[in-house]
């Protein structure tokens, strides 16, 4: 769509970038199609219509899409793109409302990347701009290639961020459909025991435990106990104490 003054707030400019399961190593637990992104945008907050226009059209000459923000309060209050993204902030004068937003972390806790341009380059400046979760810090007007490799790698780490977001609910939700015998027999054959001492953990039979055994590895989606304790690794880091699900 065209860019015009009544559209400030909103402005947006896309393209296709079709991305695939990735993340840390959860085996083959597969995402859901549904979640995967398809576009890759730059957020744009600024207090120039026309200077964030023309930050637009840079980023749309390489492939990235932009939305344009009057206000970190205006990007708050957007329905955002679900896509890979970056925040770039241009930054007038202290006291800056819109960092301090950011540093008192009154938006949503899945903020994309942040980078700061700011007018006046100065150390409290700096010093806000990392509270606030920036990556990177430039001086107004940074080179316009700078800008573009900054944008580049901040994109490329809410994508990394997205894709295991996907993965983790995904191995939750493969974990979700195990029974609680199941849950059990996953835990202790991922401590390395055999089938025979699982059998005689839970006093339960040996062949009892390949059934489950053989449940576990198809609803968790692996063939291998490699994999498994993989995915009993991942789960006992998401649930925050070191031990699984």
């Amino acid at each position: 769509m065209t860019a015009t003054l009544a559209s400030y707030d909103s402005c947006r400019f896309d393209r296709p970038l079709f991305l695939g399961s990735a993340g840390i190593p959860l085996a083959r637990v597969r995402p859901n199609p549904a979640a995967q992104d398809l576009h890759a945008i730059a957020h744009i907050v600024h207090h120039d219509p026309a200077a964030a226009m023309r930050l637009a059209d840079l980023f749309r000459s390489t492939g990235i899409g932009a939305c344009i923000h009057s206000s970190v309060h205006a990007f708050a209050e957007a329905a955002l793109p679900d896509a890979p993204a970056c925040l770039l902030i241009h930054v007038r004068h202290l006291p800056s409302t819109e960092l301090a937003l950011l540093a008192r972390r009154v938006l949503p806790e899945a903020l994309p990347p942040v980078i700061v341009a700011a007018e006046r380059a100065d150390v409290r400046t700096a010093v806000l701009a990392m509270k606030a979760g920036a990556i990177e810090f430039f001086d107004v007007p940074p080179r316009d290639q700078d800008l573009l490799e900054v944008i580049a790698t901040a994109i490329a780490m809410d994508r990394a961020r997205r894709r295991l977001a996907v993965d983790c609910t995904a191995l939750r939700a493969a974990h979700a459909q195990l029974t609680e015998r199941e849950r059990q027999v996953m835990g202790l054959v991922t401590q390395g025991l055999l089938n025979k001492q699982v059998a005689g953990e839970l006093g339960i039979s040996e062949i009892t435990v390949k059934a489950h055994r053989g449940a576990v590895m198809r609803k968790m989606g692996v063939r291998t106990i490699a994999d498994l304790v993989r995915m009993a690794d991942a789960l006992a880091y998401l649930s925050g104490d070191g031990e699984a699900l």
